[in-house]
C-alpha cells in the first residue's frame, strides 16, 4: 500500500476542537482511518499524521527519518494573537537581530539534528538528566515543593495552580539542573518564561558561562564547560535549547494532572487513599494529558514502509502523542478513561526514542512530587474553573495545548457561583 490518497471526509488540517483531557473526537476518526492520514504543513508540503501507536513508535525510532527540514503542521484557525501572547504556556520570541554566533549555535539546535552531530551532542548533557541523578534531586525538588505548598498557603484560599504553583517548581526545577544560580533567578524566569529576543537570552547565557567558570559544581553548566570536546558555540546552542525547553512542559503537565485528579473526584480518592500509587499515575498523567498534539515532524530520507504504507522519500510525518496514547490497539477499550491504576508506561506523553525528551526522569520527580503534596496539603481542594476544560489555540505552531489557568479553593466549599 501506498501513502493514503486524500479523503474527502478527513481534513488535512489538525483540529482545534479538543482540551487536554478531552482530545478532538477527529483524531479519533483519523485513527480508525489509518495508521497515517493526509496533513497539510505550512509550507505547502502535502504530508501525513501517524496516530496508531504502532505506527508513531515505528517513526520515532527509525533513523531514516530526518528532523530536516523542519515543517509546521496547519492547524485550526488562529484565535487573537494579543490573547495568545498573554498567555501562552510557550512563550513567544520577541523579534530582533541575532548576532553570528548565536545564528551558529541557533543551527546547531538538537530538535533539528540527525546522525552522529546530534549524538554526539546529546551524550555532552545526558548524565545530569539520569534516573539516578533525578532520585539524587528528590529531597531538593520536594524541599522546594513544600516551600512553593506554604506560598499557596499564604496567598489563598484561592489559587491558580498553574502560574502559582506549575511555573515556579519548574523555573526552580531547571535552575537547580542546569546550574543557573539563586540571585539570576528573576533574570531567567524574565528571558526564558516571559517573552525576549533570542539575543537577550544568548547574552545572559554568555554572562552566565563567565561567571560559572570560576565556581564549578554538580550541574549541566559545570560539565559543559568541562567538556573539551564542546565548542562555545556548542555550549550555548546546548545550553539554549535546555534553558527554552521541558520547563513549559513540565509547568503544563502539573496544571493538567491537577485538573485531572480534580474532575475524577474517584480517581483522587484511589491517590489519597493508596499515596505510593502516584509514582505509577503519573505515567497516566502523561498518557491521558500529553501536551503535544503532534510532535516535531520526521523526513523520510528513503522509501519506508511501516504498517503496510510506503511513506515516499521526502515525505513528512508528524506524530501524534495525543492520538497515539489513547489507540484502543495498544491501551484496550478503555483506551480514552482516566485511571491511574493502569500501567501506562509506554506513553509517548516524554516523545520516544533519540529525540525523546532528554529531561523526562527528572520532570517525572517534580509532577510526582508537585501532586502529592497539593493532594497531602489541601484535603478539601476543590476546582472553581480551568481555562482548558474549553478548547484554546494551541500554545505553539509544533502543535501543543495550552495549560490555562487552573483556579481552585484550596480548603473549604467552593465559590458560590
Amino acid at each position: 500500500m501506498t501513502i493514503p490518497a486524500q479523503c474527502p471526509f478527513l481534513a488535512r488540517s489538525l483540529p482545534g476542537d479538543g482540551t487536554p483531557l478531552t482530545p478532538s473526537p477527529q483524531l479519533a476518526e483519523w485513527r480508525e482511518a489509518g495508521a497515517f492520514v493526509p496533513l497539510d504543513f505550512q509550507d505547502g508540503h502535502e504530508g501525513l499524521v501517524a496516530t496508531r501507536y504502532d505506527a508513531a513508535v515505528a517513526v520515532l525510532q527509525d533513523p531514516r527519518f530526518s528532523m530536516r527540514p523542519s515543517r509546521m503542521p496547519v492547524g485550526p484557525p488562529a484565535h487573537g494573537e494579543e490573547d495568545k501572547a498573554e498567555s501562552a504556556a510557550v512563550p513567544l520570541e520577541a523579534p530582533g537581530e541575532l548576532d553570528a554566533a548565536g545564528q551558529a549555535s541557533d543551527d546547531l539546535n538538537l530538535l533539528n539534528l540527525d546522525g552522529d552531530v546530534h549524538s554526539r551532542l546529546r551524550r555532552a548533557v545526558t548524565a545530569r538528566f539520569s534516573v539516578r541523578q533525578a532520585r539524587a534531586r528528590e529531597p531538593w525538588i520536594r524541599g522546594m515543593i513544600a516551600e512553593q505548598i506554604q506560598k499557596l498557603r499564604e496567598r489563598g484560599p484561592e489559587a491558580d495552580l498553574w502560574r502559582d504553583y506549575g511555573m515556579p517548581i519548574s523555573a526552580r526545577t531547571h535552575c537547580h539542573v542546569i546550574g543557573i544560580p539563586e540571585h539570576h533567578y528573576e533574570t531567567f524566569v524574565s528571558l526564558f518564561v516571559e517573552e525576549s529576543t533570542a539575543q537577550q537570552k544568548y547574552d545572559f547565557i554568555r554572562a552566565l558561562l563567565e561567571e560559572r567558570r570560576d565556581d564549578p559544581g554538580e550541574d549541566v553548566i559545570s560539565d559543559l564547560l568541562r567538556n573539551e570536546d564542546l565548542s562555545r558555540v556548542e555550549i550555548e546552542a546546548l545550553l539554549r535549547l535546555l534553558m527554552g525547553a521541558g520547563r513549559d512542559s513540565v509547568a503544563y503537565l502539573i496544571a493538567t494532572a491537577s485538573v485531572a485528579i480534580l474532575t475524577h473526584p474517584d480517581q483522587l480518592a484511589v491517590l489519597r487513599e493508596d499515596p505510593e500509587r502516584i509514582r505509577a499515575a503519573v505515567e497516566e498523567f502523561m498518557r491521558t494529558g500529553a501536551m503535544f498534539v503532534t510532535l516535531f515532524a520526521r523526513t523520510a530520507t528513503e522509501d519506508i514502509e511501516i504498517e503496510g504504507t510506503t511513506i515516499p522519500s521526502g515525505t513528512s510525518v508528524a506524530v501524534s502523542p495525543v492520538a497515539a496514547n489513547r489507540d484502543p490497539g495498544h491501551w484496550g477499550d478503555d483506551a480514552e478513561s482516566f485511571d491511574v491504576s493502569r500501567d501506562a508506561f509506554g506513553h509517548l506523553g516524554f516523545g520516544y526514542g533519540i529525540h525523546g525528551c532528554i529531561g523526562q526522569q527528572v520532570a517525572r520527580v517534580e509532577i510526582r512530587e508537585a501532586i502529592a503534596a497539593l493532594i497531602e496539603s489541601f484535603p478539601d481542594i476543590t476546582l472553581i474553573d480551568a481555562d482548558q476544560l474549553r478548547p484554546q489555540p494551541f500554545a505553539h505552531p509544533v502543535a501543543v495545548y495550552e495549560a490555562g489557568t487552573v483556579s481552585v479553593r484550596l480548603e473549604g466549599a467552593p465559590t458560590p457561583a
